[in-house]
């Protein structure tokens, strides 16, 4: 794990992050604050564009509670199919459009404790819905964030929660409302799981990243196995004839 970047670093870095996109967006399409709960619940263990190609003939049919809870399991899961998990999601989506119906008047809350308790909210949902929807300055730390935080030194942490809290703490105030959208695409497009850009990065001389991958043309070498030597086989050593020896010794005595 690199050490952990200091303040004047970490203002550089969002000010270069800020300076190429001042006003990030999220990637996932949405019209009201409750399609937006709906597509982010719908997006665990899913890409966006797969969650924006499913959401698109949903949402001009259901883009209220009413008209979601309406639907029912079935006939969500008939829009939703190409989506991983899709049948506990389309469960969790009409509960949840349900919950608001009942308890919230059909309003999405605006509340961390409130959202937490919809069916399929967790934390990190219900941070996006705070910060797109209602302009809170939330950081929701998904697998891209939580990569950059600690492969950078950003904000090393070993849980989700660790790293979004150490982000709370490192980011300027200036940049904490947009901070979550530009880790976000960045983890995304350039700081990759599999094999970091780094030579692409305007981040790089910033990052504590040991393993920089410095060109497109030369990938992060492999680090090969050492052989492993194989002991000798001990050699056998010849049994003893001692019957010949004894022969041989009776015949010289004669």
């Amino acid at each position: 794990m690199p050490r952990k970047m200091t303040r004047a670093k970490a203002h550089d870095l969002f000010a270069r992050l800020a300076a190429a996109a001042p006003e990030p967006q999220t990637e996932l399409h949405f019209t009201n604050p409750f399609t937006l709960v709906v597509a982010v619940a719908l997006s665990a263990q899913a890409t966006d564009e797969g969650v924006n190609k499913a959401t698109k003939p949903l949402f001009t049919v259901a883009d209220t509670p009413e008209a979601m809870a309406a639907l029912g399991v079935e006939r969500l899961g008939d829009y939703i199919k190409t989506i991983g998990l899709w049948r506990n999601k389309a469960k969790n989506v009409i509960a949840l459009s349900q919950m608001l119906l009942d308890e919230f008047d059909g309003k999405v809350p605006e509340t961390r404790e409130a959202l937490e308790r919809l069916p399929g909210v967790g934390r990190k949902t219900a941070n996006v819905v705070l910060n797109v929807a209602f302009g809170q300055p939330t950081i929701a730390v998904d697998t891209h964030i939580f990569r950059v935080g600690n492969r950078t030194g950003l904000a090393p942490g070993k849980t989700p929660l660790d790293v979004e809290l150490g982000l709370e703490k490192i980011i300027p105030d200036d940049f904490i409302l947009h901070a979550h959208h530009w880790l976000i695409l960045h983890g995304r497009y350039v700081c990759k799981a599999r094999r970091p850009e780094c030579w692409r990065c305007a981040l790089v001389d910033l990052c504590g990243f040991k393993d920089k991958v410095m060109s497109p043309d030369k990938p992060k070498a492999k680090k090969t196995a050492k052989a492993k030597k194989t002991p000798a086989k001990p050699t056998k050593k010849l049994a003893a004839t001692p019957k010949l020896r004894a022969a041989t010794r009776k015949k010289a005595a004669s």
